[in-house]
């Protein structure tokens, strides 16, 4: 597999470069599926996070990442699947259940399966609200949910688009996994859709807690577009 010919390199590339560390990386099991739910600050996470962790671990990406027939698509393409990344589309509806199957597949095969709950990068350093579809295969599959918290990542790759700098130092915190059907087991009375609420938040609050960022109750996705119509805005009132 690409993903076992990689990684020592790419573990070996940061540990001389940028001297990536991790807390808590007991709490992640040996063996057995499990969810890595971590927050998303910049590109860097996707291979920073993994590579610190012993197990492969298995992500799900916007398949856009691999469309398209030019060199550069074909190239991301291959170094995105030799790092455990799998090409979903998430654009909603039957997409969405789409990335919830196969997110489910790699639960089923007892493997770790790594999720961004704000299902995309936060476009200032806080922590959004959180989707709730890792709480979602959390309960379907009975494996625990394991928050994780990116320390120092937006700030190393602030304003940049490819390589991180060295400092400052990114780190990997691993908290306490958390037992989802235990965690709504006395919330019968309620509706799944309250239920998968509760745990993703319980979830977004254990990663703020480490992370120690400013909590958004917004979908990182809405922001993103509102921003992006607030500029455009602008520029077209300075253009009149």
């Amino acid at each position: 597999m690409l993903y076992n010919v990689f990684k020592p390199i790419v573990v070996l590339i940061l540990r001389l470069v940028w001297r990536p560390a991790i807390e808590g990386a007991e709490r992640i099991p040996d063996r057995g599926a499990v969810i890595l739910a971590s927050n998303h600050v910049s590109g860097a996470d996707t291979v920073f996070m993994p590579a610190q962790v012993r197990r492969t671990v298995r992500f799900l990406a916007k398949s856009d990442f691999y469309s398209g027939g030019s060199r550069m698509n074909r190239v991301l393409g291959l170094f995105l699947r030799s790092i455990g990344v799998m090409p979903v589309n998430r654009s909603g509806g039957a997409a969405s259940r789409t990335a919830i199957a196969a997110g489910l597949t790699v639960l089923e095969r007892g493997e770790v399966l790594g999720i961004y709950p704000e299902g995309t990068r936060s476009p200032d350093g806080r922590l959004y609200r959180g989707r709730t579809g890792a709480a979602r295969m959390a309960l379907e599959s009975g494996c625990p949910i394991i928050p994780i918290a990116m320390l120092g990542a937006y700030e190393a790759q602030k304003g940049r688009t490819f390589l991180p700098r060295r400092r400052p130092r990114i780190r990997v915190l691993v908290g306490e996994p958390i037992d989802a059907r235990a965690a709504v087991a006395q919330m019968e009375a309620v509706s799944e859709g309250e239920r998968l609420r509760a745990l993703t938040d319980r979830v977004m609050d254990a990663i703020a807690a480490m992370s120690g960022q400013e909590q958004v109750p917004e979908y990182a996705s809405d922001a993103k577009r509102r921003l992006r119509a607030e500029s455009a805005a602008k520029d077209a009132g300075s253009a009149a």
